[in-house]
C-alpha cells in the first residue's frame, strides 16, 4: 500500500455555523463591556451632550465602513485567520505575522483581560464579596469559558448565542426605562461642571480622544472573520451577517446614550463610574441597579465567549503557515478546535489581568488595534487592483473613497489614543518589536 494512500487526511475545521451564528458572533464580538462604561469617558473628554453623541453616530459610522471592507474581504478570502490572511496576501507575509502576534500580546487578550476584569468587577459588587477577589473572579471566568470552547465550534456558538439574546434583553430594559419613564428633575446637582470645546481646533483635539472609547465598544466586528472556515457558505453569509449585526449594534448604541443622556445628563454621565446601573437606578430604584448589575455580566461573559471561540483561529492561522510555534496549527482530532492556541489565548488573558486597570488595557488595545485596521483597509486597496471583483460578488460600495476615509478615520484614532496615554502607546510599541526576532527565525528555519 502506498504512503498516498495510508497517510491521514489533514484534519480540518467544521462549517457548522450559518448567518443566525454568524451575525450573533458579530453582536457578541462587539458588545461587551463598553456600552456600559465607555459612555461616561466620553462625556468626560467631549463636555456636552451634542457632542457625546456626535462621537457616537460618528463612531458608528466608521464600524459600518469596517463591516463593509470586512465583509468583501471575507467574501474574497474565506480562510480563518481575518487580517492575518488579508495582511498576508495584500501586503506581506510579515504584516500578517505582526497583526497576530499583536493580537496575542496586546489586542485581543487585552480585551478579554479587560471585560474579564468589568464582569468580575459587576460580581463583587452585586454578592457583596472583597474587592481583593476581582482578579481572581475574572481569571476563573475566562478560564471557565476557554474549557467550553476546547469541545467544539457548535457548542462554542450555543453558547454564545444564548449569552447575545440575554444581553440584547438587557439592553432592551435600559433603552426602554432610560426613554420611556420619567426622570428626577436634577439627577446629579453634585457633579462638577463640564468644559466644552471652543472652535473647531479644540473640538477636532478632544473628539480624537473621545475616539478611542468610543470604537473601542464599537471594534469587533471583524472577529467573525477569524472563524470564516467554519462558516456555511461564507463567500454569502460572511458580509450578510457582517453588515446585520454592526447595523444592529450600531442602533442599539444610539439609542443606549440617548437613555444615559436623558436619564443623567452629560454632567451626571461624565460624572458616574457605572452610567447603566446609575440610569435604571433613578428610574427603578435599586432593583434597577441589580438588574442592570446581571445585564452587565451576562454582556460580558457573552463577549469573553465569542472572543476565545474566534481569537485563537488567527494563531493557529499562523502556525500552519510555519510563521509560529508547530503546535498552534494542530486541531483536535474529535473536537477540530485549536486546543493550544485556545489554552495559551486564556493563560495569556489571565497573567494580563494583573498588569492594570480596565482603563489602561484599554489604551493598549485600541492603540494597536486601529494601527492594524488601517492596514488592513490598505490590504483591500491592493487586492482590488490585482484582482477586480467578478460581477455580482460583494463590493465595498463607494469604493475607493469610503475604504479611505476609513483608513483616515484609523489614522486618526491612533494619534488620538498616543495623545491620550503616550506611555500605553510606547509599550504597545515595545510589545510588537519583540515579535520581530521571532518571525525572522520563523522565516529563516522555514527558508
Amino acid at each position: 500500500m502506498s504512503d498516498a494512500t495510508t497517510k491521514a487526511a489533514p484534519i480540518t475545521y467544521a462549517r457548522r455555523l450559518g448567518l443566525f451564528s454568524g451575525t450573533m458572533a458579530v453582536v457578541g464580538g462587539i458588545i461587551g463591556s463598553g456600552i456600559f462604561l465607555n459612555p461616561a469617558i466620553v462625556a468626560q473628554r467631549v463636555g456636552t451632550e451634542r457632542l457625546t453623541l456626535l462621537a457616537w453616530i460618528l463612531g458608528g459610522g466608521v464600524a459600518v465602513l469596517g463591516g463593509l471592507i470586512y465583509g468583501e474581504l471575507g467574501q474574497r478570502l474565506p480562510r480563518a485567520g481575518g487580517s492575518y490572511v488579508y495582511l498576508k496576501a495584500g501586503l506581506n507575509p510579515f504584516a500578517g505575522f505582526l497583526f497576530a502576534w499583536a493580537t496575542l500580546l496586546i489586542i485581543n487578550t487585552g480585551s478579554t483581560a479587560a471585560v474579564g476584569y468589568t464582569f468580575a468587577t459587576y460580581a463583587v459588587d452585586l454578592f457583596g464579596m472583597d474587592p481583593k477577589a476581582t482578579i481572581w473572579i475574572a481569571g476563573v471566568v475566562i478560564g471557565l469559558f476557554a474549557l467550553i470552547n476546547l469541545f467544539g465550534v457548535h457548542f462554542g456558538a450555543w453558547t454564545q448565542n444564548v449569552f447575545v439574546v440575554l444581553k440584547l434583553v438587557a439592553l432592551a430594559l435600559l433603552i426602554g426605562a432610560g426613554l420611556a419613564l420619567p426622570v428626577p428633575d436634577a439627577p446629579c446637582p453634585d457633579c462638577p461642571a463640564l468644559l466644552a470645546p471652543v472652535g473647531l481646533a479644540a473640538t477636532t483635539a478632544v473628539m480624537a480622544t473621545a475616539f478611542a472609547p468610543v470604537l473601542f465598544a464599537y471594534g469587533g466586528w471583524q472577529q467573525t472573520n477569524y472563524i470564516a472556515e467554519e462558516i456555511i457558505e461564507p463567500e454569502r453569509n460572511l458580509p450578510r451577517a457582517l453588515l446585520i449585526g454592526v447595523a444592529v449594534v450600531v442602533l442599539i448604541y444610539l439609542l443606549a446614550n440617548a437613555a444615559y443622556l436623558r436619564t443623567l445628563g452629560a454632567r451626571g454621565l461624565a460624572g458616574s463610574h457605572a452610567p447603566a446601573a446609575d440610569s435604571l437606578a433613578l428610574v427603578l430604584g435599586p432593583i434597577g441597579r441589580r438588574l442592570i448589575s446581571i445585564g452587565v455580566m451576562i454582556s460580558t461573559a457573552g463577549f469573553l465567549n465569542t472572543s476565545i471561540l474566534v481569537t485563537p483561529r488567527v494563531y493557529q492561522a499562523m502556525a500552519r503557515d510555519g510563521l509560529f510555534f508547530d503546535a498552534f496549527a494542530q486541531l483536535h482530532a474529535r473536537w477540530r478546535t485549536p486546543v493550544t492556541a485556545i489554552v495559551v489565548h486564556a493563560t495569556w488573558s489571565i497573567l494580563l489581568l494583573f498588569t492594570g486597570t480596565y482603563g489602561q488595557l484599554l489604551d493598549y488595545v485600541v492603540f494597536a488595534d486601529w494601527i492594524f485596521f488601517g492596514l488592513t483597509a490598505m490590504a483591500l486597496l491592493v487586492i482590488r487592483r490585482r484582482d477586480p471583483p467578478a460581477k455580482g460578488r460583494f463590493r465595498v460600495p463607494g469604493y475607493p473613497w469610503t475604504v479611505l476615509v476609513f483608513i483616515a478615520a484609523a489614522v486618526y484614532v491612533v494619534i488620538g489614543s498616543v495623545a491620550s496615554n503616550p506611555g500605553n502607546a510606547l509599550k504597545g510599541t515595545g510589545l510588537l518589536a519583540l515579535g520581530i526576532p521571532l518571525y525572522l527565525y520563523r522565516r529563516r528555519r522555514g527558508a
